[in-house]
């Protein structure tokens, strides 16, 4: 989100308006995980004035809509698909991956939709699904199938790095693009530790990724200008890679 109350003065300029943090935020972040379109499908014309108030280089990266994965569960979401797709390309060069988070009970016993929804999606169109029922990562023939799937289709894998579900950082590439949502302890020592293995990991890994979306989550959204300024440091340091991030406004000389 561009709405945190908490960031005027820092992120955002203490007397300009609300209706001018969507300009900032492109200028302070280089990506967003999109979650408005999880909860509402809109229309062409909005998501293209969204892509077009953001800077050259900037990318969203959509949550496909609830309507989609957790209420009609790849039921006859045919319109709502071909919906949410209009809306995406009129993003045009703004657009990132997508991703398809399922919903906690999603189990493999119900992949079979899912399979057959995967199968359907447009090529040129790069999305990554998020898996977070347990059993996605403890092998077995349902799970092991779609995510053969995954990877013969070129869709990626949501990574998440949360302290309480480490079975969830499976580390599995199933695509050249890499989503990581990064669930940070506001500052904790175990935060810093984990921006550093990301950046080996990168390091590790150059070969083989053709971009890479860390999506960053703290505590009400209050500490995460500060994760992006740290991981952005890191990176520089470590792999001499210049990566977006805040330019605070209340110390000018931070990078």
């Amino acid at each position: 989100m561009w709405t945190i109350r908490k960031w005027r003065g820092s992120v955002y300029p203490e007397k300009d308006p609300m209706r001018t943090w969507t300009k900032h935020y492109g200028e302070q972040f280089g990506t967003i995980e999109f979650n408005a379109t999880h909860y509402k499908i809109y229309s062409p014309e909005k998501m293209a004035d969204w892509a077009n108030s953001m800077p050259e280089g900037f990318e969203f990266c959509p949550k496909f809509p609830a309507i989609i994965s957790h209420y009609r569960r790849f039921n006859n979401c045919e319109g709502p698909t071909d919906d949410f797709i209009e809306g995406m390309l009129a993003m045009g060069e703004k657009l990132g991956p997508a991703f398809l988070q399922l919903p906690p009970h999603y189990s493999p016993k119900h992949s079979g939709r899912l399979i057959e929804y995967l199968k359907a999606w447009p090529n040129e169109l790069i999305m990554s699904v998020e898996f977070r029922n347990p059993l996605w990562f403890e092998g077995g023939g349902d799970a092991e199938r779609v995510w053969s799937l995954m990877s013969e289709l070129g869709i990626g894998a949501v990574i998440s790095d949360t302290a309480l579900r480490r079975d969830a950082l499976h580390m599995r590439l199933t695509s050249p693009f890499t989503i990581v949502r990064f669930g940070g302890y506001d500052g904790h020592n175990s935060d810093n530790t984990r921006l550093e293995n990301w950046c080996n990991w990168i390091d590790e890994n150059k070969d083989s990724i053709q971009s890479f979306h860390f999506l960053v989550h703290q505590t009400n959204s209050i500490h995460t200008p500060q994760t992006c300024i740290d991981f952005a440091r890191k990176c520089m340091q470590k792999l001499k890679i210049k990566v977006m991030s805040p330019n605070l406004y209340q110390d000018e000389n931070l990078p």
